[in-house]
């Protein structure tokens, strides 16, 4: 059987501006297709498995040609999968969503359309434009600024546009000089000087405000005021690129400006996120709730052992111990995960004192139900084992839970005091494989401002990713969560920034004084 194909948009640039039936349709589509300028937390709504194909270029920079485009929606959906078309802002706006459609239907293969947020409203709207006011504008008009939108040429979507046009698609500018509304020129920015000399050529007064939006709703919008007279050599002045959203009409006067967007702390700013996917979210909600793009690039995964006999032979006497101790939030849950494997009962450890090695520990000890008897002061180790001595007495056995790759520090140094203790793995660690997500997921590796590092392994895990060449060239962005894994870095030949505190707030913190 035929699979089926999903035509999405997904708005022009911001991913929360994705519906919730766009993120359903990519989750559950096994081959994702998707132009150029997606943003990489889009593509990652994608489920576990899926096959990613860009259109946005080929090895030459060249545009997938439409007609290509189409045989590759009916190649996948004729081997039965169900396929996730993903367009930038709306497939029906200058987004040839009704040519992929047509093909399908022709071809007998299920389909169904995932309107997006156009740019064409919601770009203005985070540039503090409404393109409408009952004041200043009762009608929206929007206009392909790019010959190629409607041309044989390649594929383009309504926020891109840069290829190269010598003239603008046939444009009627004396019926929109006649309009007191909004004019909304989309890709057009190749093409500024001839859409102004057009408008004011057909009566349009020269004096009407105009702005141009670059980058809208990403961290590096900016926005340009002028009039119809002087836009043009403004935006050459300033450099003005594609993808940008050209407004022409009262609502574009810069005193009437309603500008929100950018003002939080960490606006503009571009942070990555090492950190496994499952444990990421306080890090990347507190980063996002300060303006930060965030992406994440989780470099490791963890795993119980497959041979998780000794875990299971010190649970199942865990009324050997006095003390439990965990060095990580990673340890804490694989453990408690054994104990109710084994169905063994949370009061089987009654008599234990805890400690954990810093709050994110302490905070999954707290969703289990209990309270740390010792927290060191600073989260490391090191402090951890001054505590715990003053901590023991000779009668005190201590059982140490941490990762297969734990660092022998802390274990070494209760051995060289003569402490009573076993060790033992709950979990451990190993490199991610983002073979099929590096395309998009490195561009925005290359452009961030910072990337944060949460343990050594991930540091290792990033290296083997990136390769040490490309990571040589994003010296002075990193931020270690604390002093053992910037000596991860160190050992590396990398110098990195150490948050105060350590743990997700310390990261934010330390971003914060840096920025």
């Amino acid at each position: 059987m035929a699979g089926k194909v999903y035509i999405i948009g997904v708005g022009p640039g911001d991913y929360k501006l994705l519906t919730l039936k766009a993120a359903e349709a990519i989750r559950k589509s096994e081959v994702i297709v998707y132009d150029r300028l997606i943003d990489s937390k889009v593509l990652s709504f994608a489920g576990p498995g899926a096959e990613f194909v860009n259109v946005g270029k080929q090895p030459r920079h060249h545009r997938v040609p439409q007609k290509e485009i189409n045989k590759i929606l009916l190649k996948y959906a004729m081997e039965g999968k169900t396929v996730a078309r993903v367009k930038g802002g709306d497939p029906f706006l200058f987004g040839r969503g009704g040519e992929e459609c047509h093909c399908l239907q022709q071809n007998g293969i299920e389909f169904e359309v995932v309107p997006g947020i156009t740019s064409a409203i919601a770009v203005p709207a985070y540039a503090g434009i409404p393109v409408t006011h009952r004041e200043h504008a009762s009608s929206l008009h929007i206009i392909t600024g790019h010959q190629a939108a409607f041309g044989e040429g390649d594929a383009v979507n309504e926020i891109d546009g840069d290829k190269d046009s010598e003239s603008l698609i046939s444009c009627d500018f004396k019926a929109l000089a006649l309009q007191e509304g909004t004019l909304i020129f989309l890709m057009g920015v190749k093409n500024l000087k001839e859409i102004t000399t057009g408008l004011i050529s057909a009566g349009k007064p020269s004096q009407t405000p105009a702005a141009v939006i670059e980058n809208g709703t990403r961290p590096e919008q900016r926005t340009v005021f002028g009039t119809l007279s002087d836009i043009h050599d403004i935006c050459s002045r300033e450099a003005v690129k594609s993808p940008a959203v050209i407004v022409i009409g009262q609502v574009a006067a810069p005193e009437r400006n309603l500008a929100w967007y950018g003002k939080e702390l960490l606006s503009g700013k571009r942070i990555v996120v090492t950190r496994p996917a499952d444990q990421s979210e306080k890090l990347v909600r507190g980063l996002e709730s300060l303006g930060a793009h965030v992406t994440e690039f989780p470099v490791i995964h963890t795993s119980g052992l497959q041979d998780s006999g000794p875990l299971d032979f010190a649970v199942d006497n865990i009324d050997r111990y006095s003390w439990l101790v965990f060095t990580s939030s990673n340890g804490a849950e694989f453990f408690f995960k054994q104990l109710r494997k084994l169905k063994k009962d949370i009061r089987s450890l009654k008599d234990l004192k805890l400690a954990a090695v810093g709050t994110a520990t302490e905070e999954t000890l707290n969703s289990h139900g209990l309270y740390s008897d010792y927290i060191p002061g600073d989260f490391t180790g090191g402090q951890l084992l001054e505590g715990l001595l003053k901590q023991l007495n000779s009668r005190d056995k201590v059982l140490l839970v941490n990762s297969e790759l734990a660092r022998p520090e802390l274990a070494e140094g209760l051995k060289a005091n003569g402490m009573n203790f076993e060790q033992v793995s709950a979990y451990t660690t190993g490199v991610n494989n983002l073979k099929d997500k590096l395309e998009f997921l490195l561009p925005e590796v290359e452009k961030a401002d910072y990337i944060t590092f949460t343990s050594p392994s991930s540091i290792k895990a990033f290296i083997s990713i990136m390769g040490k060449d490309k990571v040589e060239r994003l010296k002075g962005r990193f931020i270690c969560i604390g002093p053992v894994t910037a000596a991860a870095a160190e050992e590396e030949g990398l110098e990195a920034e150490i948050s105060a505190t350590h743990n997700s707030e310390g990261i934010i913190n330390k971003i914060i004084e840096l920025s």
